[in-house]
């Protein structure tokens, strides 16, 4: 447990000169979840929150929405066959009568993809199955200056990527722009998954007025995870894809790109910011 950073010999060549050093890489491992008792999913990602990294999962997928749907999170003893505990292995268990769909390969496929070629059945399934739809009234409005100071805040907060510069960061602030979590990790969508399932392990959704800010690009799937939690903004540093925006413009996602100094694009729910302030300030 918490084997975040892992330390390797290097060969390192500056200017010519070779030397030899240790360097701090991010640790990254597979991470098997169960569904009350029963093998679901397999995540590579980086260790630690691994009990929030189901939890946030598990509402991505439609099983979780409350905090009393969750009855424990264990890691698996014996998960190997000399019996020992790799902590690697989680099993999540459901509270007496929820209700658990129908989650089968095809489902998986389409939840873990990014790439966009799932097409509108995904977005049927993401429609059929959030238990938080948007719902932030009075809505939600941020200014196109606070967006734009997020990124910094949330370079500023990661720790471990000081250390090794090679991991995801995803962060979740109110609509003034206080930071509210921050949890990093080899996949965005594992960092997503890890700020939704702390949210509802201690009862926070839905998540109904909050920005979540992702490092790298926007995916369908990390939209999903966004809609899935009720969150009203998604921004990102960089791209989105053409999946997100569609899922975004259909269940009323603010979806903001390319979020970089001033900089940025509004691809869906411009309601949410406050764009005409930003045109009498230019």
């Amino acid at each position: 447990m918490g084997r975040v950073t892992e330390r390797r010999k290097v060969i390192r060549i500056r200017d010519g000169a070779v030397s030899s050093r240790p360097d701090t890489l991010v640790a990254e491992e597979p991470l098997e979840i169960r569904l009350n008792g029963k093998p679901l999913a397999i995540t590579m990602r980086t260790p630690g929150d691994d009990f929030a990294l189901a939890a946030g999962f598990l509402v991505s997928e439609g099983v979780l929405a409350e905090q009393s749907d969750l009855q424990n999170i264990v890691y698996c003893a014996g998960a190997t066959v000399d019996g020992s505990n790799t902590y690697n292995v989680v099993d999540v268990k459901t509270a007496p009568g929820v209700r658990i769909p129908d989650i089968t390969l095809e489902r998986n496929v389409y939840t873990t993809s990014s790439c966009g070629l799932c097409g509108k059945a995904s977005l049927d399934a993401v429609r059929t199955t959030a238990r938080w739809p948007i719902a932030d009234t009075p809505p939600v409005r941020v200014e196109p200056e606070l967006l734009a100071s997020l990124p910094d805040r949330l370079r500023a907060a990661q720790r471990v990527f000081d250390r090794t510069g090679g991991l995801h960061a995803a962060a979740l602030f109110t609509e003034d722009g206080e930071l509210l979590d921050i949890r990093e990790d080899v996949g965005r969508h594992n960092a997503v998954d890890k700020l939704v399932g702390r949210a509802l392990q201690s009862g926070g959704l839905p998540l109904s007025r909050t920005i979540l800010l992702v490092s790298g690009r926007a995916s369908f799937e990390l939209a999903q995870k966004a809609v899935m939690a009720g969150i009203p903004v998604l921004a990102a540093v960089s791209a989105p894809s053409s999946l997100a925006v569609d899922l975004a413009a259909e269940t009323g996602l603010t979806l903001v790109g390319f979020l970089r100094g001033s900089s940025m694009n509004v691809y869906a729910g411009e309601d949410r910011v406050a764009l005409r302030t930003a045109a009498a300030q230019g």
